[in-house]
C-alpha cells in the first residue's frame, strides 16, 4: 500500500524534545497538587477548615435572615375526598345487633325508673282512684289501674318490646347494607370529604 500524501512536515518540538518520563519538573510545581475550587474558599480558613468556615458562614447567613412580611402563619387544612363503595352486610348486622341490645337495656332501664318516679309522686294512685270511681258500681269496685300497671308487669312488657326492637333493628341494618350495597354499585356510593388539622 502506498502513502499518497506526500512528505508530512515534522514538528520540532516533538522530534528533538524529551520523553515525558525524562522531563525535569518544573519549579513552581514542587508542591502537592491542588486541583482549581468552583467556590473561593474563606478568608482566613485553611482547606480542611474551608467547609466548616464556609458552613458557619451559611448558618450565620441563615440565622440573620428575617421572615417575610407575608407569610402565612395559619395552620394549613389538608382535606381529603373519600367514597364508601360497599358495605359488608355481616358487619354491618354485627354492629346493629349489639347498639339494639344497648338500646333495649337501656329502654328497660328508662321504664323501670320513669314507673318508680311516677309511683313515689302518687300518680298510679290518683289516676286509678279516679278510673275506679268511673267505672264502679255498687256490685263491683270499677278498674283497678295499680294492679294492672304493677312493676312486674311493666317490667315483661317493657323487655318483650326491647326484644321485639333488636330482632326488626338488627334485620333492616343488613337488608339497608345490601340494599346499599346494590346502589352503590350503579351510582358509586356515598362521597364524603375528610379533614386534618396539621
Amino acid at each position: 500500500m502506498t502513502d499518497t500524501r506526500g512528505p508530512q512536515p515534522q514538528y520540532e518540538g516533538y522530534a528533538t524534545g524529551p520523553l515525558p518520563g525524562e522531563r525535569e519538573p518544573a519549579a513552581g510545581q514542587a508542591g502537592p497538587y491542588h486541583p482549581p475550587q468552583a467556590y473561593p474558599s474563606p478568608a482566613g480558613g485553611t482547606q480542611g477548615g474551608g467547609t466548616q468556615g464556609g458552613a458557619q458562614g451559611v448558618g450565620g447567613v441563615q440565622a440573620t435572615r428575617l421572615p417575610r412580611t407575608g407569610a402565612r402563619t395559619t395552620p394549613r387544612t389538608r382535606k381529603a375526598r373519600l367514597r364508601v363503595a360497599k358495605a359488608d352486610p355481616w358487619s354491618v348486622m354485627k354492629v346493629s345487633f349489639l347498639l339494639s341490645i344497648a338500646l333495649g337495656i337501656c329502654t328497660v332501664v328508662a321504664a323501670a325508673v320513669l314507673w318508680m318516679v311516677m309511683d313515689a309522686m302518687g300518680v298510679f294512685s290518683t289516676v286509678g282512684g279516679t278510673i275506679s270511681e268511673a267505672t264502679g258500681s255498687n256490685e263491683s269496685n270499677g278498674f283497678d289501674l295499680q294492679s294492672f300497671l304493677s312493676l312486674p308487669r311493666v317490667l315483661i312488657f317493657t323487655s318483650v318490646i326491647a326484644v321485639i326492637d333488636v330482632v326488626l333493628a338488627t334485620a333492616l341494618a343488613t337488608l339497608g347494607a345490601f340494599i346499599y350495597n346494590l346502589s352503590a354499585g350503579f351510582v358509586g356510593g356515598v362521597e364524603l370529604t375528610l379533614a386534618e388539622d396539621e
